[in-house]
């Protein structure tokens, strides 16, 4: 029996299997910011993402909450205040800048290589960067990226990883007026080693998807083009950054090749168990206001131009809640 156009109407709007809802939400998109939520090589997670959207005539912009000394740049880098435009030729530290690594590999690959950087601020002068970038490129969709999965810890878990830029972004983020704003998470399970908990997470994405908040979850295929690309990507940041490379995109890029367990790649991680695993591969997204709305200390960190004050505020919420106990996975 053949489908009708009246069957096709009980689709929900977010998309269906034939259609992932990460893909729908963007499908009007014209021009998109994939921007990194978490610093140092987050901006790398987006990029399976930023090449599939190029590949179908999106322009795409690229952009990255950095730790790197931007204090070094030349005054020209600058389009704005707290906005630098990085490129192949920016001049600036020499062991440690993923922004102009990537634009180096972007440009060797004949893509869109400006890649925007944001130095470590608070959340409403990182609002005002944002909205800069938005009016400058016209975009019409932000999706922040997180690589690990504490960017969707609401605050009351047994632990938050490294939640200050995360979620520093994310309030940042919340406060643009856009069509489309989405959340995306790459590496699930690697922040086990900063103590998140993620049978909670999966709990929190269930909380979500109740509130029509969760887009599901999408694997990248390991021999497609935005794998493969984003595996020699990886590969060409760790030779440019010998001393630190990223250990979270390292194991994202191992789990793409199907590596499985305790795959070490750099001395940083001599000292730990890895435990590599299809479930890295995965883009987990979603809707970016519902996240932040389910966040119980967003209302706190709104007024801070430093991100020590976000820190300070983030403690200071922890010490006046007992966080929900950890669960373990039961099978």
């Amino acid at each position: 029996m053949t489908s009708s156009p009246a069957s096709a109407s009980h689709q929900g709007p977010g998309g269906s299997l034939a259609r992932p809802p990460l893909f729908a939400a963007l499908s009007g998109a014209r021009s998109v910011l994939i921007a990194g939520a978490g610093g140092g090589f987050d901006v790398y997670a987006g990029l399976p993402l930023a090449i599939a959207l190029w590949d179908t005539g999106v322009d795409v912009h690229l952009a990255n909450l950095s730790f790197s000394q931007l204090g070094l740049l030349d005054r020209d880098a600058w389009t704005a205040e707290n906005v630098a435009a990085v490129t192949p030729d920016t001049a600036g530290p020499h062991d440690y800048f993923p922004e102009r690594t990537l634009a180096r590999w972007l440009a060797a690959h004949q893509l869109p290589s400006t890649v925007h950087a944001f130095p470590k601020i608070g959340v409403q002068p990182l609002r005002a960067a944002y909205r800069h970038l938005v009016e400058r490129l016209a975009v019409d969709a932000v999706v922040l990226v997180d690589g690990g999965t504490d960017i969707l810890l609401r605050g009351d878990e047994a632990g938050l990883g490294t939640s200050v830029e995360d979620l520093t972004s994310l309030a940042a983020a919340s406060g643009l007026d856009l069509p489309v704003k989405l959340v995306t998470c790459l590496g699930f399970g690697i922040d086990a080693y900063h103590g998140v908990n993620h049978a909670q997470v999966l709990e929190n994405l269930a909380t979500l998807d109740r509130a029509g908040g969760y887009l599901g979850a999408l694997s990248i295929p390991g021999t497609s083009r935005e794998a493969i690309l984003y595996r020699d990507a990886v590969a060409h940041a760790q030779t440019a950054t010998p001393l630190r490379p990223s250990i979270v995109n390292g194991q994202i890029a191992a789990a793409t090749r199907g590596a499985f367990g305790d795959v070490q790649f750099t001395h940083r991680t001599g000292n730990s168990v890895l435990f590599v695993n299809p479930l890295m591969a995965i883009y987990f997204t979603a809707d970016l206001d519902k996240l932040a709305a389910r966040c119980l200390y967003l209302d706190r960190i709104e007024a801070t131009h430093g991100m020590r004050q976000v820190a300070g505020r983030i403690e200071a919420f922890r010490n006046e809640i007992s966080p929900r106990s950890p669960r373990a996975f039961p099978h």
